[in-house]
């Protein structure tokens, strides 16, 4: 695997350890100067002229033995230490990043296109690493301590960050974040990969049109979230929507969006507000949707019971390997409600309220696909009934490690067609017709 390496780079270690040396010294003098209490308040290209200014004046000072391009780059990476993230601000301006992992301070990864590298980008020490972690989550009101060792945060471009530290990480402070930009992809590139196929996406905007209620299943890397955005442009722009994350992510284009997050308990452990707590509030908010980014825990019995009770249109996120995986988390969930309901009596209510799962994977070598578009069809005495109506066959994989299919149509006309027309969504017979509808 080839390494990720900063521009600019100096080769030689001793020519390194100068320019290190003094890149802290200029920081620091830059931190002497500055009122670091107003920095994070100041924003925009102005401010940051302006202390790129002095940061020039301080090299001029220093008279360093650095050649145009690493002066530019001590610059840069001064202001990113001052203004940014520090060394993540050059992997952060990578679009083709998804994926950055840090374990300790100097083991960096990220993948690209499905694929892991290790990158030449690295923090001074663990204590650098943890400041640039504070960094991230007190800009979201949350810590990270040895009494809180662990937290969920997110950048100011949606991205979603998780963080551990010693003593639960052994090796120096382990990061994850998803990257989620401020342009993350529509519909438009979700077919432009063949995620799914035009048929498939016609079905999806009826059925969200026609408020059925929908399950996105999973597992960690397969796009669910991003699909809840792209599918959630379906919503009408006049229909109140209720999200509730516990580190919001969601990117909904619609004008009436209420925003709920949970909050971790405080260092008394207490205050913490779940999932739980949000969707009992939620369905006192005239919802006319509600969507959770993730169910996992017992909320889902609530979020159910919600769907059950009129707020038709919800969706929601499960991790899962399959449909009929899917069920069973979620019973699993509900069990973790704390009420004591026979599995019979969980069934019904899945069954009664979720009407059509999506299954998205991560195939090999890298390639994201919606696997599954099936509905819940009812009880058939203590079995939920599920059915296909879309789904992707793996037949084998290309040259270069990728996986390759096909999507198929199962040839079966689902039964909430009749809520679709009722609606005025009417889609053509031929779409559910069996075939091969396009490789992949």
């Amino acid at each position: 695997m080839k390494p990720t390496t900063a521009p600019g780079r100096p080769g030689d270690l001793g020519k390194q350890e100068d320019f290190e040396t003094t890149k802290k010294r200029i920081h620091q003098k830059l931190v002497d100067k500055l009122d670091l209490s107003r920095v994070g308040d100041l924003k925009g290209d102005s401010f940051r002229r302006e202390i790129r200014a002095v940061i020039e004046h301080l090299c001029d000072s220093e008279k360093t033995h650095l050649n145009r391009s690493e002066r530019d780059r001590l610059i840069d990476e001064v202001l990113d230490e001052t203004l940014g993230l520090g060394p993540l601000e050059f992997l952060l301006k990578d679009s083709s990043i998804s994926d950055i992992l840090i374990n300790g301070p100097k083991n960096i990864f990220v993948e690209r296109r499905g694929k892991l590298e290790k990158t030449t980008v690295e923090f001074r020490d663990n204590s650098h690493l943890m400041q640039i972690i504070d960094r991230i989550v007190s800009k979201v009101g949350r810590r990270v301590d040895e009494t809180c060792p662990m937290v969920d945060a997110r950048l100011d471009d949606g991205s979603r960050v998780n963080a551990i530290i010693p003593p639960l990480a052994l090796d120096g402070a382990a990061v994850s974040i998803r990257r989620f930009g401020s342009n993350p992809l529509k519909l438009e590139g979700l077919l432009n990969y063949k995620a799914f196929t035009p048929e498939m996406v016609m079905l999806l905007e009826g059925c969200i049109k026609a408020r059925l209620n929908i399950i996105i299943s999973g597992g960690t890397g397969s796009g669910k979230t991003t699909l809840l955005n792209t599918l959630s442009s379906f919503i009408p722009n006049d229909q109140r929507i209720v999200t509730i994350e516990d580190a919001a992510e969601l990117q909904l284009q619609q004008e009436h969006v209420v925003r709920l997050e949970t909050r971790p308990a405080n260092i008394e452990g207490t205050g913490a507000i779940t999932a739980t707590d949000l969707v009992k509030n939620a369905l006192r908010m005239r919802p006319e949707r509600i969507i959770i980014g993730e169910c996992r825990g017992g909320e889902t019995l609530d979020m159910l019971q919600a769907m059950n009770t009129g707020h038709d249109g919800s969706m929601t996120t499960v991790h899962s390997n399959s449909p009929r995986d899917a069920i069973a988390r979620l019973e699993t969930l509900v069990m973790m409600s704390g009420f004591e309901l026979p599995v019979k009596a969980i069934r019904q209510q899945i069954a009664g309220a979720v009407d059509l799962i999506i299954q998205a994977n991560r195939l090999q070598g890298g390639p994201r696909r919606v696997l599954n578009i099936t509905e819940v069809q009812g009880m058939e005495q203590d079995t939920v009934v599920l059915q296909d109506i879309y789904r992707f066959v793996q037949d084998g994989v290309d040259e270069s490690g990728k996986a390759t299919g096909y999507f198929e149509a199962s040839g079966v006309r689902p039964s909430f067609m009749p809520r679709l027309e009722a609606a005025g969504i009417r889609l053509p017979a031929s779409a559910f017709r069996q075939r091969v509808m396009m490789r992949a």
